[in-house]
């Protein structure tokens, strides 16, 4: 028989017409109920419910008694609308691991989680709002509280719904969420702890803050996008000179900003000591400058051309170069002296300043940036608050209260401006705006409203990094303990640790749990009274967070003190704190345990999630609650695109399950490298609908050759041919595979090489050579045995390990052999015995498999120049060289190449190269033969199996048939003809 493909179930080649001779209900056909088409969209919701009757996750929990623990912490995504195909990814790779896990024999916990408090859900409340034209201030906060937690409800039960519908398994009726009571409650112990042992302070100091949304910012909320700000550069005069030679007399710092609106809180300029500056007179300009010729400015050395060209300077001379150390105790004026802005300047040193771009001179403003604030804590230098909550300067800004930061470029400049003619009208030292442009650079919005961000000092509840609880000196140590996949991710978990300041835990809203704490009126100390915290967490826990909205405070204080001398703090947590508690309210309920083996989330989680679990239970454990973490990449489109709607790129999830099936989707995530950033789009998924149809394909086949197959059929190992020992062999190299992701979470090209098994291996090469036994061989054939026992192992095999992505097709692949009573999912990873493991074997059936493949070749050759038609109308002369004679001993080359006749002849062995190249091209080849002879084979065609051989004919009653087809129908060994 010939024929390589295994898409349908069919008889060998030929016997389509068999059936006129009365020989086709001989041949044992493929017969199964497992269709050729998934018909997935369809199916998959059918087998979902008929999982649920069988409550296959109860059989699960009842096996699971006495099993070793394994529990992966679901990171809980937000509940504000569909899922994405993200979502998909990280879910689908979740499940992937814990089935695994389950079928390799571990009692798995998985608790689906969901993030359900914070700014986007309230964003989305809102925008209801505005589309009614209703005032949210003028809502009351329980009632505002209320329709938030109505909608996270909502969203919540859709996702879950999602998920389940794409295959994940999970305990949905124990799913939890960060606005359950007895979560709010938790958080708000969490805080409690901290307040406790002291890490949490309020403080002044800048944070990412959104005008936007009237809140701060954690930066994994935050998105770079590109965007165009004014650019100018500010002549600060020097009024005092450290320096004996008074060499800063007449003189100007020149500075350079992105951000004029800071202007106003300017307290500072920042230089390098390790820097040279000079003092540069203006010769000429051009007529456009601003800069009248005469002026004297100081500047990085190295920046002079770069500087005079921005500011339309023609000519120019150094008068004198001097250290940056010399700087010290030099002070300016701020540039709008005698307009409300009449304090000092001072210069002061800082190691960040360099020579790199700008002047090599840092205008400070210590309310707006991290290093700004750094130089100023350090200096003893006034952080003024002079814009509010919504972006516009208070009321007590000269020149500028009640402007927009975003559109204050303009004012600030022409006042500058101003300054500047003033400057030069009265000769002193320049004073203002020495050269004004644009830059179109990349700069924080808010992932929410999209809107740009600006860095603000406000009153902030944080948690100290470095103070006695010694919190980021802890998290580094407790992470070298941690594995990470990939390893090199662990760089930049370690890096944002080391680099990060104070965790600012507080945002000015009102959907979530409220910093449940008391400051002192008077002092300003913060109440630290663990029986007050004790009520507060009781009371969240019966009646949830909005128990501190809506009760008298004296209910939390008690007797010990009086409510009229304390403020209630109405701030809530940073959601980023809420999930990294969750490991407080999920991994301590019984059955579980703390910590977690495994957190899995793409690589944003390295700012957000992993970092903020981490400092969280640091902070109030001491340890990492996590054994492992594992990161996925993110989802682009065919292109390497972000996706996005005004694309057109997106691809839901819902929308693959509806139109290809939820399996098409799995299997898409575990052929992909999961470790970087992943592609997906119609080609993408078509080219992974026929990698599946090649999948199904090889488990149908096997179902069809299985017909019928008993136990009682079975072969010893011992006594199985030599090609299904390979095949056992080439199965316990994948079982080891399987197992080594299992333990290591590395599954990145597992399912690939799976898939590559089956189609080359399997599909290519052993069902081919195989068809003619299983086919035509007679039932007690020790060859068909072996075949249909290696079979069986295979389909077990297959169906199992297949489990965790194809998880619809294999359980349909295995109750199509097995009933609909039971479930592959209740099934455990086969134990393969490690003799079947032959490494020898292996590699002689690499060198025989390499010779067939110069075979076939050479029969294609044939059938192309029209030698021959079928491989079977072959006949094959297989030069060996006598000194490899050996290895390709023991072959029946007919069968394993598919022709009627073969013979081998055995040849010299080849003399040693005589040159470099020859040696090169010898040994890469290191093959026993060379190559093949084809000729048409003698002989006549049997009716039956269609091999060429002078045997047709010899048994009389069956005058066209071979002799081992004459004796299997002469016996009447035959079975059901197949329904086809």
């Amino acid at each position: 028989m010939t024929g390589s493909d295994n898409s349908k179930t069919s008889a060998p080649a030929g016997h389509e017409s068999a059936a006129a001779d009365g020989y086709r209900d001989t041949v044992f056909l493929p017969k199964t109920s497992f269709p050729m088409r998934g018909n997935l969209p369809k199916r998959e919701p059918e087998l979902l419910a008929r999982w649920q009757t069988l409550d296959v996750d109860g059989k699960i929990r009842d096996a699971a008694e006495g099993r070793p623990l394994f529990v992966l912490h679901d990171g809980p995504p937000y509940a504000n609308g569909h899922l994405h195909i993200g979502h998909a990814l990280n879910k689908i790779l979740k499940d992937v691991i814990n089935r695994s896990h389950r079928m390799a024999g571990y009692a798995v916990r998985y608790v689906p989680g969901w993030d359900c408090h914070g700014l986007p859900i309230e964003w989305k409340v809102e925008e209801e709002y505005r589309k009614a034209k209703r005032d949210k201030d003028s809502v009351p906060v329980l009632q505002f509280r209320g329709e938030c937690r109505a909608w996270a409800a909502r969203w919540l039960d859709v996702q879950m719904g999602e998920f389940q519908r794409l295959g994940v398994q999970g305990e949905w009726a124990h799913r939890y969420s960060t606005m359950d009571y007895s979560s709010e409650a938790t958080i708000a112990e969490e805080i409690g702890r901290f307040l406790l042992n002291g890490s949490l302070y309020r403080g002044l100091r800048p944070v990412m803050w959104s005008p936007v949304e009237k809140t701060a910012l954690a930066e994994a909320e935050i998105e770079y996008h590109d965007h165009t700000s004014t650019t100018i550069y500010v002549a600060f005069p020097f009024v005092e000179d450290p320096t004996s030679a008074q060499a800063l007399d007449g003189v100007s710092a020149v500075i350079w900003t992105t951000t004029p609106w800071t202007i106003p809180a300017n307290r500072a300029i920042a230089f390098n000591p390790e820097i040279t500056y000079a003092v540069v007179r203006v010769d000429e300009t051009s007529p456009e400058a601003l800069l009248a010729p005469g002026a004297k400015i100081l500047l990085a050395e190295s920046l002079i051309e770069t500087v005079c060209r921005d500011c339309g300077v023609l000519a120019h001379h150094i008068l004198y170069t001097m250290p940056g150390s010399a700087l010290e105790g030099a002070v300016a004026a701020h540039p709008l002296r005698g307009q409300g802005y009449d304090f000092d300047v001072p210069l002061l040193p800082a190691e960040f300043v360099t020579a790199d771009a700008g002047t090599g001179l840092v205008h400070i403003a210590p309310s707006h940036g991290e290093d700004d604030f750094a130089v100023g804590r350090a200096n003893g230098i006034e952080v003024p608050e002079l814009v509010a909550d919504d972006g516009r300067y208070v009321d007590r800004v000269p020149l500028f209260a009640g402007t927009h930061v975003f559109k204050a470029a303009d004012p600030v400049s022409d006042a500058l401006a101003g300054a500047m003619e003033r400057a030069s009208a009265s000769g002193d030292a320049p004073a203002g705006l020495v050269s004004r442009s644009s830059i179109v650079h990349s700069y924080p919005h808010s992932w929410r409203s999209r809107a740009p961000v600006i860095y603000r000092a406000t009153p902030q509840w944080f948690i100290s990094m470095d103070d006695h609880n010694h919190i980021r000196d802890k998290a580094l140590a407790a992470l070298d303990d941690v594995t990470f996949v990939p390893e090199q991710s662990r760089n930049r978990l370690t890096s944002m640790v080391e680099g990060r300041p104070d965790w600012c835990i507080s945002r000015q809203r009102a959907w979530g749990v409220p910093i449940a704490v008391f400051v002192n009126k008077e002092t300003g100390e913060v109440l630290r009274d663990p029986e007050v915290m004790k009520r507060i967490v009781d009371a969240f826990r019966e009646e949830s967070a909005d128990a501190w909205y809506d009760s008298d405070p004296a209910r939390f204080l008690g007797n010990a003190y009086d409510a009229a001398d304390y403020e209630q703090v109405f701030d809530v947590v940073d959601v980023w704190f809420e999930s990294g508690s969750t490991h407080a309210f999920v991994l301590n309920q019984p059955g579980l345990r703390f910590p977690a083996d495994l957190y899995l989330e793409g690589s944003d989680q390295h700012r957000g999630w992993f970092q903020s679990s981490l400092l969280e239970s640091v902070g109030t454990r001491g340890v990492a609650p996590y054994k492992t973490l594992v990161t996925n990449g993110f989802v682009l489109d065919e292109a390497g695109r972000k996706m996005s709607k005004s694309l057109g790129n997106v691809i839901a999830p819902q929308d693959v399950n509806d139109s290809l099936g939820a399996d098409i989707l799995r299997l898409w995530v575990m052929n992909s490298d999961t470790n970087e950033d992943l592609r997906i789009g119609k080609e993408i998924l078509k080219q992974q609908g026929e990698l599946y149809r090649r999948l199904r394909n090889t488990l149908r086949w096997l179902l069809g050759a299985l017909d019928g197959f008993t136990p009682e059929e079975a072969v010893p190992y011992e006594e199985m041919p030599e090609l299904e020992k390979w095949v056992l062999h080439r199965l316990t190299e994948f079982g080891s595979l399987i197992s080594d992701a299992v333990e290591t979470h590395e599954w990145v090209g597992v399912y690939p090489a799976l898939h590559g098994f089956c189609t080359t291996d399997l599909s290519a090469f052993y069902f081919d050579v195989r068809k003619d036994t299983l086919y035509c061989d007679g039932k007690d054939s020790l060859k068909r045995r072996a075949a249909r026992t290696v079979l069986d192992v295979l389909h077990r095999c297959l169906t199992t390990w297949l489990a965790p992505v194809l998880v619809f097709t294999a359980d349909d692949a295995w109750t199509a052999r097995f009933g609909t009573d039971t479930s592959v999912h209740l099934q455990a990873f086969p134990e393969l015995p490690p003799e079947w493991n032959d490494p020898e074997l292996g590699d002689r059936w690499a060198t025989l498999r390499a010779v067939r493949r110069i075979i076939t070749t050479e029969i294609e050759a044939g059938r192309r120049s029209g030698q021959i038609g079928s491989s079977l109308q072959a006949s094959i002369d297989l030069p060996v060289f006598e000194d490899k004679a050996g290895q390709i001993a023991g072959v029946d080359w007919a069968e394993l190449a598919i022709v009627s006749q073969a013979g081998l002849t055995i040849i010299p062995a080849l003399a040693p190269a005589a040159d470099e190249e020859a040696t090169t091209t010898q040994s890469a080849l290191s093959l026993p033969c060379g190559v093949p002879t084809v000729t048409v084979a003698a002989g006549a065609k049997c009716d039956r199996c269609w091999r060429v051989l002078p045997e047709v004919g010899q048994n009389t009653a069956y005058a066209t048939l071979c002799l081992r087809c004459a004796d299997v129908v002469e016996r009447g060994l035959t079975c059901t003809p197949a329904s086809e």
